[in-house]
């Protein structure tokens, strides 16, 4: 009978972790146990051996290194928390490459609502988009290295072409850059249908919260 009861029990746990049912066990939990120990005991710890050490001013000291060192953790964990929410400030969109950026974009038009899909073309970033309405866009992005913006570099639309280049008929082509176009590459951008063109200047208003349907998306 002791066999059959603990036969019985196993079958029930089984059923109740197929059904998602089923809390964690203890080798699932240890981790978390075991850092949050050591993210209490170590403090502890160290402002122990500071006051044997250095008396009270070393307990001061280590008081104020710990603050400090909490207010930083806060303030990181803070500004990462609002980066995955697809916030960034113009001084981080300032410092990302352009994988960086196409993945702050992502990010972005998630908080936005769409259902975003990576799909890289040829080593460079690029991102499918859709939203509930059913409009879908192909989300290609300009270097900074590429943009003209007062030199003597080519003004024509030829990185704006690989970016923005025809697709499905019901695809709006999204451009965005760090940096500005010149009227060239607007007057193309027009011309074309369905080619939407986000500046810098547009970029840190996407970024600071404005949803890119403010910002002049075709609907």
């Amino acid at each position: 009978m002791p066999g059959s009861r603990r036969s019985q029990r196993q079958r029930a746990v089984a059923e109740l972790r197929a059904q998602g049912r089923y809390g964690p066990e203890l080798r699932d939990v240890l981790p978390a146990f075991v850092g949050l120990g050591l993210a209490v005991a170590g403090p502890a710890l160290a402002l122990a051996w500071l006051y044997r050490t250095l008396g009270v001013g070393g307990l001061v000291l280590g008081v104020v290194l710990i603050a400090a060192a909490t207010a930083v953790g806060l303030r990181w964990r803070r500004a990462a928390v609002r980066r995955r929410g697809g916030i960034y400030t113009s001084a981080e969109l300032a410092v990302l490459d352009e994988h960086g950026l196409a993945a702050a974009a992502e990010r972005m038009l998630q908080r936005d609502g769409w259902h975003v899909i990576p799909m890289p073309d040829e080593g460079r970033p690029r991102l499918y988009a859709r939203d509930r309405g059913g409009r879908q866009l192909d989300v290609g992005f300009r270097p900074v290295d590429e943009v003209s913006a007062g030199e003597d570099a080519p003004t024509g639309p030829a990185p704006l072409r690989e970016a923005g280049r025809p697709g499905v008929d019901s695809l709006i082509r999204v451009v965005i850059s760090r940096g500005s176009y010149s009227r060239t590459d607007v007057l193309w951008a027009s011309r074309q249908g369905g080619v939407h063109l986000v500046d810098g200047r547009q970029l840190q208003q996407w970024a600071a919260g404005t949803s890119l349907d403010d910002l002049g998306l075709p609907g």
